[in-house]
């Protein structure tokens, strides 16, 4: 730990207020950093130089301090971290008069360069473990070694089974999404959440990565489980008024580079789909995210949509469809599909067999049957 002259500034303000004298705070080359009077800023104090070599309390009397240089009576006291001294802190006056406020004010220099240490160690710990996030799901050309190492340091269990999930934060009406919403919704996932690995995605703003750890049954986990947790941070979200949030979470594949395929399905799911759910698991749109890349090839897309195109056509209130999803929803299941849609079993197949006349597919035929599943999941 270093002193510098933000640390000292702080010192001086926190001692001027509990004492009336000026106060000083000089470095571990003895040049004075902070001081009650501008005017002796970036001079050598030669009683700091004293009270470092011999890690003691130095009093100066006004007839010492015409021997020294850049010195005035008063008394300097070690600033000591982890019992090293890494500078001075000292009070100007008669050596009688301010003896009485040396501990004091070296206490409170010492406690402030604590708090200041804490706190670069807490900003160390986060921008390490945001950058291990970002490492983890990128997974091209992973140095294990290093990453392990950066773990070690975190007190973090990298062979703990994780998932990536991938948190999309949204804001309000009437609000625009700023970083201090960003940081809110990163503190929500954190605490008290302790074990999630968490970070800003850096191709888009707005999303937080999370790689959250689960238990693993064999080679499964539980959605269960996860979709407790989830509703516990929706819950806590829904009290902020700035923003909202839709979470994806991708499946499990083990070891490190599984966290970034774990990653790209989480991030496939959010992309393909079109229900606007908030909480979406791959596992429930397994078919949708694997059929999504087809739309980058669009002629294997357009080929694949075209029964629906033709359906479209002579379906202007989309009841045929409707009929068409709710259909594949229950599984083929005529009397679930007829329960689920509120309509009488001749209804229901006096429209399967409109689908079929305008597809031009068979429901009999399994590659048509098929053709249009995908369709509808496309």
């Amino acid at each position: 730990m270093q002193l510098n002259a933000t640390i000292a500034r702080q010192i001086v303000e926190r001692a001027m207020k509990i004492i009336r004298h000026s106060v000083n705070v000089m470095d571990e080359y003895g040049r004075i950093i902070g001081s009650g009077d501008p005017s002796r800023l970036n001079q050598r104090h030669e009683g700091a130089i004293l009270a470092l070599n011999d890690n003691r309390v130095v009093e100066i009397d006004p007839a010492t301090a015409l021997q020294l240089k850049g010195v005035k009576p008063g008394i300097n006291l070690p600033i000591l971290f982890r019992d090293q001294a890494i500078g001075v802190v000292g009070i100007s006056g008669e050596p009688e008069q301010v003896r009485n406020y040396g501990e004091l004010v070296k206490m409170t220099a010492e406690l402030i360069v604590e708090q200041e240490a804490l706190m670069a160690q807490v900003q160390w710990n986060k921008r390490h473990r945001e950058e291990l996030v970002l490492q983890l799901i990128r997974g091209s050309e992973l140095n294990e070694n290093q990453l392990l190492s950066i773990a070690q340091k975190l007190a973090l269990d990298l062979s703990q089974p994780r998932i990536a999930a991938i948190v999309k934060v949204l804001p309000s009406a009437g609000e625009n999404l700023s970083l201090e919403h960003l940081q809110r919704m990163v503190h929500l996932l954190e605490y008290p959440e302790r074990d999630n690995l968490v970070g800003i995605a850096s191709v888009s703003m707005n999303e937080i990565v999370v790689l959250k750890p689960i238990s693993l049954s064999g080679d499964s986990w539980s959605k269960e489980v996860e979709r407790k947790r989830l509703d516990k941070l929706l819950r806590r979200v829904a009290k902020e008024s700035q923003f909202t949030i839709r979470i994806a979470l991708g499946e499990y594949f083990p070891g490190l580079q599984g966290l970034s395929r774990s990653y790209l399905t989480a991030q496939a799911t959010l992309e393909s789909d079109r229900s606007g759910e908030t909480v979406l698991f791959y596992q429930d749109h397994i078919l949708p995210v694997l059929l999504s890349s087809l739309k980058q090839d669009r002629w294997r897309y357009e080929q694949l949509m075209q029964p629906l195109h033709l359906l479209r056509a002579n379906d202007p209130r989309g009841t045929l469809l409707r009929t068409l999803e709710v259909f594949f929803a229950q599984n083929c299941d005529l009397a679930q599909t007829c329960e689920a849609l509120h309509i009488h079993r001749n209804t229901l197949r006096y429209r399967l067999e409109r689908i079929e006349q305008e597809t031009l597919l068979s429901f009999n035929n399994i590659s048509d049957k098929t053709r249009l599943y995908l369709a509808i999941c496309g």
